[in-house]
């Protein structure tokens, strides 16, 4: 081999690695974003859920508070699932056995009930959401 030969494919190999090293560093940062996203949204259904005071603003005229801060008390529990599905903690193979737990709670079931198709609408295009939802709706209506 030529030494222009191995100096061009050392140069490929070190661009590759950069590359690559790009498009992880990508990958994670999305990630890392995703994670503080999904924090600050279980942080405040944490307090809503436990606030009568702050569910008292957020609920809709005419709902009962102690009924909203359960709904929110449930999404926070739909919120972490899907956030420790969508960062690899829980597989898509785990994710049935997850999603009849949540369902087999009252609060929970309702909660999906209500809002199930809402959630299965906003997930449409993302492929990941688009498994977690279908996965929740098929222990919803399992366990009914």
């Amino acid at each position: 081999m030529k030494l222009t030969t191995a100096i061009l494919m050392t140069g490929v190999s070190v661009a590759s690695v950069g590359v690559t090293r790009i498009v992880q560093e990508t990958r994670h940062q999305r990630e890392r974003n995703e994670s503080l996203a999904a924090g600050h949204q279980i942080e405040w259904l944490s307090r809503v859920s436990t606030n009568a005071d702050l569910a008292r603003v957020w609920a809709k005229e005419g709902m009962d508070i102690k009924a909203y801060q359960e709904h929110m008390s449930a999404n926070r529990m739909f919120c972490q699932l899907s956030l420790r599905h969508r960062l690899g903690l829980v597989s898509d193979r785990m994710l049935p056995f997850f999603a009849r737990a949540l369902m087999e709670n009252e609060a929970c079931k309702k909660y999906w009930d209500q809002f199930g198709a809402l959630r299965e609408e906003e997930a449409e295009g993302d492929r990941k959401s688009e498994k977690f939802t279908e996965a929740m709706s098929l222990a919803a209506h399992a366990v009914a």
